[in-house]
């Protein structure tokens, strides 16, 4: 049985609102690297946009073409944070601090395919 898995990431998407506004990029299947480490917080691929304005991602020598897609829901990535006792606040109230708005994601749910370079005809 074949199982199908999404990996998501998170970019920053500005749009000199003042207001931080991230995407999500959406993959089918899963990232994995060469070295076995963890890919948290590493340089995965290159994004870039075609005429069209399609989305396209460079990973390694493979590359996806996917599309923008608006959230039927958008939602907010917040940050909780907890007051100590010298703050003038009750000590243990939180507080939540909105750090972005999430409204599309980039889906690529193709098959990546193989970057070939030019090769000389004649060797």
């Amino acid at each position: 049985m074949l199982e199908s898995k999404t990996t998501s990431l998170v970019l920053a998407i500005p749009d000199g609102s003042g207001i931080n506004h991230w995407g999500l990029v959406e993959l089918q299947g899963d990232l994995q690297s060469r070295s076995k480490n963890c890919l948290y917080d590493q340089f995965i691929g290159d994004l870039h946009y075609s005429k069209e304005g399609v989305p396209m991602l460079i990973i390694g020598h493979h590359i996806l073409h996917g599309k923008e897609v608006t959230l039927e829901k958008p939602f907010v990535v917040m940050q909780r944070v907890q007051h100590s006792e010298d703050t003038f606040s009750q000590p243990g109230q939180s507080e939540y601090i909105v750090k972005a708005i999430v409204k599309k994601k980039l889906l690529f749910k193709t098959r990546p395919k193989p970057i070939i370079a030019n090769m000389p005809r004649h060797l």
